[in-house]
């Protein structure tokens, strides 16, 4: 059993590592971002995408590690939960303050990746937003040297292009 225990611990602990490099990663896409360096970008979502391929590797190992544990414990594999792991390994203070220590710095770590991407999208939000403002602008500057005519019969010429230059979108 402790060497069950033991392996899950590194499992987490490898697991754990993943996901400080993936927060290193979207932390600095957070600057990328700003910069807007759309080369860069696609680069750290390459990195990101070895980490998450990497953490689903230690994921499935972790199951695995978990599902064995909970046979040895008589524990419902359905509710393999590490927190009932944790709670069944309180008569083994070594065992239980580790694997308590590492599953909180996991959720730590997973909190703030949480709020770095939530960050990030907000960001690329305001990004697009930018873009299609400066889309729409580049659009009516072209437009504006037909619409901008105060000369003589200007009206008549104004309504037609008006009904010519419908907007689908509205």
């Amino acid at each position: 059993m402790a060497s069950l225990v033991e392996t899950l611990i590194d499992v987490l602990n490898q697991e754990h590592e993943e996901y400080k490099k993936l927060l290193e990663l979207s932390d600095y896409k957070t600057g990328v971002i700003v910069k807007g360096d759309t080369d860069e970008l696609q680069e750290i979502l390459l990195k990101e995408q070895e980490r998450i391929d990497s953490i689903s590797e230690l994921e499935e190992k972790r199951r695995e590690n978990v599902d064995d544990i909970c046979n040895v414990l008589n524990l419902k594999k359905k509710d393999n939960k590490l927190e009932d792991i944790i709670k069944v390994l309180e008569k083994q203070p070594k065992e239980h303050d580790r694997l308590q220590e590492v599953h909180a710095g996991i959720k730590r770590t997973l909190n703030e990746l949480m709020k770095i991407n939530e960050n990030n999208k907000l960001l690329i939000k305001e990004s697009l937003d930018m873009v299609e403002f400066e889309l729409n602008l580049a659009k009516n500057s072209v437009l504006a040297p037909q619409t901008a005519n105060y000369g003589r019969g200007s009206y008549e010429e104004n309504t037609v292009q008006t009904i010519n230059s419908f907007d689908a979108k509205q």
